[in-house]
């Protein structure tokens, strides 16, 4: 698939995003990220944790390749064939994906977390380290936001989870929206900037990727 044929795709796909709150009874929550080497193997990695107590539930990981270049906004391109052999390997699917990534906050509305809560059907979070679009700075104290929007559209919010560090910028996946979103993941951030999920998963995928196969 050629840059023109994602794009695309990604319009076509962007009408099946429901925001919607995530549903009230979260029992388990998964993370996902993705580690490349310069040559294009990928190591994809799911943590699973408990959503009250944040402990490890179950992991997985896939191995694969992608010729597809990095381009902005077609991320999801690089990352989904692997990330979602790893999802198939869980016995049980959990109640929300939190993904290293955008949601809505993407120039087509769809990124990497929207991609993936569409073609799994499952609720996504998309949880990034970077903003993208334009936003007041919240304020200095654990859980204060402020909208991020593009062209005078919402598209995410700058949520603080550490006083006084760097937000993390949170938009909605599928089967979210912005209010519950946050919430998660201020539940996630117990004692970092990044949510557990992320910070397991992103671990987890950098010790399969330098362990090969």
């Amino acid at each position: 698939m050629d840059a023109a044929a994602a794009i695309a795709l990604q319009e076509r796909l962007r009408h099946e995003v429901a925001i919607t709150p995530l549903p009230t009874a979260i029992r388990t929550v998964a993370g996902l990220d993705s580690a490349y080497t310069e040559a294009g193997a990928v190591a994809a990695a799911v943590v699973v944790l408990d959503a009250a107590t944040l402990t490890p539930v179950t992991t997985a990981v896939a191995h694969g390749h992608t010729d597809f270049p990095y381009l902005p906004g077609l991320l999801a391109f690089r990352e989904l064939p692997t990330a979602l052999r790893a999802l198939e390997q869980l016995s049980t699917p959990p109640d929300v994906l939190v993904c290293d990534a955008h949601g809505l906050a993407h120039p087509r509305r769809f990124g990497l977390a929207c991609h993936l809560g569409v073609l799994t059907g499952l609720p996504a979070v998309g949880v990034a380290k970077n903003a993208w679009g334009e936003h007041a700075e919240p304020g200095r104290e654990r859980g204060a936001a402020a909208d991020v929007t593009v062209d005078g559209e919402v598209v995410g919010r700058a949520l603080r989870t550490r006083e006084g560090v760097k937000p993390v910028y949170v938009s909605v996946g599928h089967r979210a929206d912005l209010d519950s979103a946050c919430a998660l993941v201020l539940g996630l951030t117990p004692a970092y900037r990044l949510p557990e999920t992320t910070r397991r998963a992103d671990r987890l995928c950098r010790d399969a990727l330098r362990a090969g196969g």
